[in-house]
């Protein structure tokens, strides 16, 4: 199959991808009759494609010579002792809700594609692994084991433009790749580094929900019991799994359509004036609302991209010659500002206010939120060739910062050591985080997946453990 036609479908079965398989969408619906899941739990990850620095966000070196420190200032904040980049004092005014992680071990990181972290297994490394790819992603085990919350929706919800980003099923079923919430809320088209095409800036209605003219929901259901029908001699023959993919897919996109719980989670049209105004209009606050939205209505796993563009990531600040910029801000002609600098104040207001609404609805101790990337960044400055102003790639050690989930926060767990290069204590690793994530969601860490020699694969790997001094 050539390059062009693997990627049309992988675009085609996004838009309608992480939908759960029947019998488990059976199962979580007997469990609402019971009133088994009352108080569901889920998973928000805003993903940071490119690797943010952890020295110019959580861990700073303000001791330390400009070309190391970087820079930004550093500020204090709500647990005593410890400080972040001042660029981020709405989190540091909070930052009791939150627990900083200053010690994430990053091995084997890569990204385009972005896997290693999203799938807690350094074995999902396409670029020197020919079945890398596979590995599934934490929200398609979780929308596999776990399912959504409520009939009716999604297990797995992705908002992301490039589909290296978010890696989907895998080995376990293309059927649990997330659904491309970006396509199905109809937000806004861009390219480049952030440029809207057009000037829609606004997020309208769930237009990926509505019936084309003259269908009504009796034909639709017709049209598709005759598609399966001329289907069946195709699924019979097919050895890739592409036709039960598209089944479930179709199945699931008319419950989605004519269900109406997804229309209306999907649809910002319905939500207060108010609330929309406290997120903000810029397209990764307005996806963190919809996130709120779809947990709420029972969607178990969201990914966030908070990359604008393509290839690598909004936070892959190599320098200023570099299409993303460095650290500082950086005025560019075609696309405004360049840098990690111009990010940081809208990561800021998007996390605190998302954890702020949810506290206020009584929410936050059943959704864990993770912010985090593909690995951190070089504790010098313009050492890379070519590029000034700017970290290169460094998967030593990451910072990142976790909320909710009704863990124990107002911490910091870890250190790096006085360069901000290296772990000096209390190595975090993908496999861990995973084990974190499948305990919060209830999903039993010895848990097993087949892969196509039916050897069975466990979900966490390496021995990872939950995080200890969260629980």
């Amino acid at each position: 199959m050539s390059l062009r036609r693997r990627n049309m479908i992988k675009s085609a079965l996004g838009g309608l991808a992480g939908l759960t398989a029947a019998d488990v969408l059976h199962a979580r619906a007997d469990a609402v009759g019971r009133e088994s899941i009352d108080r569901p739990k889920s998973v928000v990850l805003l993903w940071m494609a490119g690797g943010p620095s952890q020295i110019d966000t959580w861990d700073p070196k303000p001791d330390r010579p400009r070309e190391n420190r970087g820079p930004f200032a550093s500020i204090p904040t709500a647990v005593p002792g410890v400080a972040l980049c001042e660029h981020l004092p709405k989190q540091a005014a909070m930052l009791d809700r939150f627990t900083i992680i200053r010690s994430v071990d990053c091995a084997g990181s890569d990204h385009s594609p972005s896997a290693v972290m999203q799938t807690g297994n350094r074995n999902a490394r396409p670029r020197i692994n020919s079945g890398g790819a596979l590995y599934p992603a934490i929200g398609s085990v979780i929308s596999k084991f776990k399912g959504p919350a409520r009939p009716g929706m999604p297990g797995y919800v992705s908002f992301n433009r490039d589909p290296d980003h978010v890696p989907g099923g895998g080995f376990i079923g293309r059927q649990y790749d997330p659904m491309n919430g970006h396509r199905a809320a109809g937000l806004p088209a861009y390219e480049g580094f952030g440029r809207l095409i057009g000037d829609r800036a606004e997020v309208d209605r769930a237009m990926h929900f509505t019936l084309p003219e003259g269908v009504s929901d009796q034909r639709m259901q017709n049209r598709c019991r005759l598609s399966s029908s001329l289907d069946r001699l195709r699924r019979e023959i097919d050895q890739s799994g592409t036709m039960e993919a598209l089944d479930h897919f179709q199945q699931q996109a008319v419950e989605l359509v004519l269900g109406g719980r997804a229309r209306a989670a999907f649809d910002l049209s319905g939500e207060p004036a108010s609330v929309r105004e406290r997120y903000g209009n810029h397209l990764w606050c307005r996806q963190a609302l919809l996130a709120r939205r779809l947990i709420e209505a029972g969607v178990s796993f969201v990914t966030i991209d908070l990359s604008m563009g393509v290839n690598a990531g909004d936070w892959d600040s190599h320098g200023h010659e570099h299409v993303f910029g460095g650290i500082e801000a950086r005025p560019d002609e075609r696309f405004g500002t360049r840098g990690l600098q111009p990010l940081l104040p809208v990561f800021d207001h998007l996390i605190t206010t998302l954890v702020a609404d949810l506290e206020e609805r009584r929410m936050l101790d059943d959704v864990l939120i993770l912010a985090l990337g593909d690995f951190g960044r070089a504790p010098i400055i313009g050492t890379q060739g070519g590029f000034t102003g700017g970290r290169n790639h460094w998967p030593r050690v990451m910072s990142m910062c976790l909320a909710g989930g009704g863990l124990n926060h107002g911490q910091v767990i870890g250190s790096s050591d006085p360069q901000g290069g290296e772990i000096n204590d209390r190595s975090v690793t993908p496999a861990d985080l995973a084990a974190t994530m499948y305990r919060h969601m209830g999903v039993p860490l010895d848990t097993t997946w087949l892969d196509p020699s039916g050897r069975p694969n466990y979900i966490v790997e390496e021995n990872g453990q939950p995080i200890r001094e969260l629980f």
